[in-house]
């Protein structure tokens, strides 16, 4: 057993413990006071270099390593995200949300105990830590993003100089047995774009369309032919999803209104095809509304970026997770999920690894609800091995990379 696993196992229930604290006090989106408080609370007693956010309940914490080494030392960043969901909990517990509305429905509370317990790790064992480790304490994964607005307060030049790798652990509810890891390198998960047209038209009487430029219609044709081009211009193989989730538009059966409105949700799994993507989508609307003599209005707010895995630094860390805790607890991704990250942007500016593993607290993992239901439920038990799992990743990675 490592250091870092047998100091894991003996804070184990102290981690556990503040999980669930947490799970009772669910917060939403960048401004988390009463989590923000308790994280602080949590690393009371570290010696730490500690941050918050200035437009948002972020803390950033610098552990400086005390190995020898000869030059710079080496910055790994470990990340856990902090918010919640508005979700009505329907799980069973004695520590469920005391928020009425509100819910971990994700995980994040376990991600939070596990990043505090990875610090608490490597403050054991900083004198064989050869680099600096930023902890990144994360709002706003959920919505509206909480890794752009860090990193521009500089979350990557924390320690002095830039971040070398980044890595994370997400938590499961369902998908693989209890304490199975996953992942996969290079794309993890899909870019994720809301997408808006309105189309402008001329309203009027039902009875007298012939009078009236009908967006309505136009909308609906617009509707397939987003459908069409997905399928006819980009490869199965790189794929593009679009999917339409609300059409809305007049406000009684025989008025034709000015406008209708389309929105919907565009996924990615490329860099090119999310910028061919939006060239296509704002393509096709335009020109379907243009061949009936009206206009179409397309907005696409860019979301998250696609989720890419580093392919070395996913051998790494899947290295260690399969050297702590066993080949059997491992098990590969075949395929990409078109779910979303803002861990991405972080993937975007260094090297690194996002990695899953389950927490599923049924005894099927087959029957589980899945992450954001109100009866998703986390088996906590994982919580030390994460945190083991991080602070060994920070660990070797110094030690690999470290100059000298």
């Amino acid at each position: 057993m490592t250091d870092a696993l047998a100091v894991a196992r003996r804070i184990g229930p102290e981690l556990v413990d503040l999980r669930r604290r947490l799970h009772r006090i669910p917060e939403l989106g960048l401004h988390l006071p009463d989590t923000q408080a308790a994280v602080l609370d949590a690393l009371d007693g570290i010696d730490l270099e500690v941050t918050t956010g200035e437009s948002l309940s972020s803390v950033v914490a610098v552990l400086r390593g005390r190995a020898p080494v000869s030059g710079e030392r080496p910055v790994v960043l470990l990340r856990g995200d902090m918010d919640a969901l508005p979700v009505t909990e329907e799980v069973d517990v004695d520590y469920a949300s005391q928020r009425p509305g509100l819910m971990h429905a994700c995980g994040h509370d376990l991600h939070v105990a596990a990043l505090v317990g990875a610090a608490r790790i490597l403050d054991e064992l900083r004198e064989e830590l050869v680099g600096d480790v930023v902890l990144m304490f994360q709002p706003g994964e959920e919505g509206p993003g909480g890794a752009e607005p860090m990193i521009r307060e500089g979350l990557l030049e924390a320690a002095g100089r830039r971040v070398d790798a980044a890595y994370t652990v997400h938590v499961y509810s369902a998908d693989h047995p209890l304490g199975v890891w996953f992942g996969r390198p290079g794309t993890l998960m899909a870019a994720a774009d809301e997408v808006t047209v309105t189309v402008h038209g001329l309203g009027g009487h039902g009875a007298a369309p012939e009078r009236t430029k009908d967006p309505v219609p136009v909308a609906c044709e617009v509707v397939l032919a987003f459908q069409t081009a997905v399928t006819r211009q980009f490869s199965v193989w790189d794929p593009v999803v679009l999917t339409v989730g609300r059409v809305a538009a007049g406000t009684k059966d025989n008025i034709i209104p000015d406008d209708a409105r389309i929105e919907a949700t565009l996924r990615t799994f490329s860099k090119e095809n999310r910028a061919r993507a939006h060239e296509v989508v704002t393509r096709v609307a335009q020109h379907v509304a243009l061949a009936h003599g009206l206009t179409a209005e397309v907005t696409i707010g860019n979301g998250y970026p696609v989720t890419v895995n580093d392919v070395d630094e996913f051998a790494f860390a899947q290295g260690v997770v399969v050297d702590l805790f066993g080949a059997d607890r491992w098990a590969d991704m075949v395929d990409p999920e078109a779910g979303s990250e803002d861990m991405s942007f972080v993937l975007d500016e260094v090297p690194g690894c996002y990695l899953n593993i389950s927490a599923c607290a049924v005894p099927d993992h087959r029957d589980a609800e899945d992450n954001h239901s109100p009866r998703a439920a986390f088996d906590d038990s994982v919580v030390p091995d994460v945190a083991a799992a991080l602070a060994e990743m920070a660990l070797r990675r110094s030690r690999r990379h470290a100059p000298g």
